[in-house]
């Protein structure tokens, strides 16, 4: 089985096993990541099958929509990936970006990194940002019946990952808590040009957000 027909079985795998899914988590997600991986990658010397294998099965299934458990990601993934008889260092690695992509408060420490991870890790972290970013956070917001603000409660920034899964805090701010705090964590030169005018469009949004909320405008 060559490359191509590797993607196109995890296409089809991917869309299947996210169909319903929350609308910031859905295939669409998928999508914007891994197209934005290869873009990444086009400046960065990696495994162009790792990165879309991690790109495509980053999200497969997010532990906060199956109780906060993280292996079952993982594991769907690796069973998958032995299913299409891949060879067991391709299985490990893809498995290994799936373990250590996530935020998870801004406090988690990754055990692995590999410049495939670097760049699908940076790819997640641009879908969070911008327009889109701000779309997925609010849908997510709703879905979790969170409110949209409350000036009484600050932001967290010291949350250890158990207390980031665990929120239920107001969306504006997650913008604080992670959104605004992802420019200076990427691991590109390519994510990071990418990520400045999102972060920049955030910023404006917010500036907008609490001049009409205060009646300013």
């Amino acid at each position: 089985m060559n490359a191509d027909q590797i993607i196109e079985k995890t296409l089809t795998y991917v869309k299947k096993e996210l169909e319903g899914a929350e609308g910031g988590h859905d295939w669409w997600h998928i999508n914007r990541v891994w197209k934005n991986s290869l873009k990444i990658a086009e400046t960065e010397k990696a495994d162009l099958l790792i990165v879309q294998l991690g790109a495509l099965l980053h999200d497969i299934a997010d532990a906060k929509f199956h109780d906060g458990d993280e292996e079952i990601g993982p594991r769907k993934a690796k069973h998958f990936l032995e299913d299409l008889k891949l060879p067991t260092s391709t299985i490990e690695h893809v498995v290994s970006i799936i373990e250590n992509i996530s935020f998870k408060g801004g406090n988690f420490k990754q055990g692995f990194r590999s410049t495939e991870l670097d760049i699908v890790q940076d790819a997640d972290r641009l879908d969070a940002l911008g327009a889109v970013g701000i779309a997925r956070t609010f849908n997510y917001g709703g879905y979790k019946n969170n409110p949209i603000y409350d000036p009484y409660v600050e932001p967290k920034l010291d949350m250890t990952k158990e207390e980031y899964k665990k929120s239920n805090a107001p969306t504006i701010n997650h913008f604080y808590e992670k959104l605004l705090l992802l420019k200076d964590r990427m691991n590109t030169e390519k994510g990071k040009s990418m990520a400045q005018s999102r972060h920049n469009y955030m910023k404006d949004f917010l500036q907008q957000f609490y001049s009409e909320w205060n009646g300013e405008k």
